[in-house]
């Protein structure tokens, strides 16, 4: 499956998102640095209703959020992490076998630690031009149901 949204419909297609992603509770972005994925995952955590503002858990590893509902939303940064061991030790691996929702930054770092059923998602940057001659970035989420990360 594929979304492609602008910084004006990230909202909506993150409401899109959750439509198509089914039942998953675990998604995986794969995608190099500056690529939007914290951008995507904070639409992402306001289409699901989390009360507080997103922020980037660069520093922290895991931001943990709750919804309107009382149901725990996680934002996981595995970019500092060195290995599986090392996210293992922090509690990582519970928390993606917890049944939350967990939106999930740099997933290679540890792919050993994912439940089968995560939701692989590659992610990239396409410059477009509008009919008004206007630069605008489109962003583009491809998503699989795999254990490792998509081609």
């Amino acid at each position: 499956m594929e979304l492609q949204f602008t910084l004006s419909t990230i909202d909506q297609a993150a409401r899109l998102f959750f439509e198509q992603a089914g039942p998953h509770r675990v998604f995986a972005f794969h995608a190099p640095m500056g690529t939007g994925k914290t951008t995507f995952i904070a639409a992402l955590c306001r289409a699901a209703h989390v009360k507080t503002q997103p922020s980037s858990p660069t520093f922290s590893l895991v931001n943990e959020y709750v919804t309107l509902e009382g149901e725990s939303v996680y934002h996981i940064d595995l970019y500092r992490i060195k290995d599986h061991e090392e996210a293992r030790n922090a509690g990582i691996e519970e928390i993606l076998h917890s049944g939350a929702i967990c939106f999930v930054e740099w997933p290679e770092k540890a792919p050993e630690i994912f439940p089968d059923h995560a939701l692989h998602l590659r992610m990239e940057i396409r410059p477009v031009s509008t009919p008004a001659g206007i630069e605008d970035t489109r962003y583009l989420c491809t998503f699989t149901n795999t254990t490792h990360e998509p081609a």
